[in-house]
Parts: C-alpha cells; sequence; structure tokens
C-alpha cells in the first residue's frame, strides 16, 4: 500500500526517504517494485542496518544508510518519504518535529505515508484498544502471558495519540491532503502531501 501510494508521486526516477528503514522489509518492498528508485534510509541501530543490507541483497546498492535520526538525513530534496511503524515511539514534540524536518526534506507536493500505533485515549479508550491488541495477538496464536505483558509495555513505551492528534500533528507540520488509508486495530495509515 504504501509504494502504491508513493508511486502516485513519486517519478519513475525518484529519491525516497525511508525514516526507521529497520530490517528492510519496505525498503525491499519498494525497490523491488520500482525499479528507477534511490533510497537514503535512516535508522538509529547499526543491527538493523546490517539486517537491511541482506534482507535486500543485491538491491542494497540502491540504498544510501544513515545510523541516526532524522537529523541526520540528507537534506534532500527528496520526491517522497516512508516512516513506517515508527512514529509511536515518539512523544508529540518529537513527533511534530521529526514530523517537520522529514516536510523540510521534500519537495512541493511530494507525498508522506505513515503507519504506526494510534488509537483513542480518552474515556478508558486506551485500555479497550490495548485489550483488542492483545486478544488480536492471542487468537493468531502469541502466548497468552506475552499478550498480556504487550498491554503493559505498549502503555510504559509507546507514547500513542488518538488519530485525531495524529492528523493534527501532520497538519500542523505543513503537510496538506491528509487521508487515512488504512486501519486496523490499533494501527493507522496514513497519506499526506507537503504543502
Amino acid at each position: 500500500m504504501a509504494g502504491l501510494l508513493l508511486a502516485e508521486h513519486v517519478p519513475a526516477t525518484g529519491r525516497v526517504l525511508v525514516l526507521g528503514a529497520g530490517g528492510g522489509l519496505e525498503l525491499r518492498a519498494f525497490a523491488t517494485r520500482h525499479p528507477g528508485w534511490r533510497f537514503d534510509g535512516v535508522d538509529p541501530s547499526p543491527e538493523m542496518i546490517g539486517q537491511a543490507r541482506t534482507t535486500l541483497g543485491a538491491l542494497a546498492d540502491r540504498v544510501a544508510f544513515h545510523e541516526g535520526y532524522i537529523d541526520d538525513a540528507p537534506d534532500g530534496p527528496f520526491d517522497g518519504a516512508a516512516c513506517l511503524l515508527t512514529l509511536h515511539f515518539l512523544d508529540r514534540a518529537e513527533r511534530l518535529r521529526t514530523l517537520r524536518q522529514i516536510r523540510r526534506r521534500l519537495a512541493k507536493g511530494a507525498p508522506l505515508v505513515v503507519a504506526h500505533h494510534s488509537f483513542p485515549q480518552a474515556d478508558g479508550q486506551k485500555d479497550v484498544w490495548l485489550r483488542r491488541n492483545a486478544d488480536l495477538l492471542a487468537s493468531a496464536g502469541v502466548p497468552p502471558a506475552q499478550a498480556e505483558k504487550g498491554i503493559d509495555t505498549m502503555k510504559e513505551r509507546l507514547p500513542a495519540l488518538s488519530p485525531e492528534e495524529d492528523e493534527a500533528l501532520q497538519r500542523d507540520a505543513g503537510f496538506g491532503g491528509v487521508q487515512l488509508f488504512y486501519a486496523a486495530f490499533t494501527f493507522k495509515g496514513w497519506v499526506a502531501y507537503r504543502r
């Protein structure tokens, strides 16, 4: 989905920023479908960058890796950007700063695709959605004790926001046309465009 949304605006020989390049799965998917794209992958973990290189194999020569965070990314301009399963680790202020820094590196009109945990936070809804997430994991074969522990881990480590808050931050960062394209329990995904 992310690759399709990027491809609506990224040219055939475009340059794409991938923040939170992790193990390289999205880079491999993008590179396989779009042989003319080049990438800058940013991740704070040298181990994860190494895993991404392995995952990419021969495709790795189309990726420039940068160890660190958004401030360690090149200035661009990029034709598009993706930030998958990353923003939910950042508190509101750092998330807004990161979104602004991504925007600064994008060409006008370029798409940004984000996906991460985002679910209602008010009136006990946080607990309801975390319970649902744990139940989903257990129904997929995760041991119930491990799924339960996941609730506490998410409460302690993920400063998740509500979908409304996430959309507002994207607009505050200077993106327009913010559209929800994916929703599955606690996960949400949006595409937005640099104004």
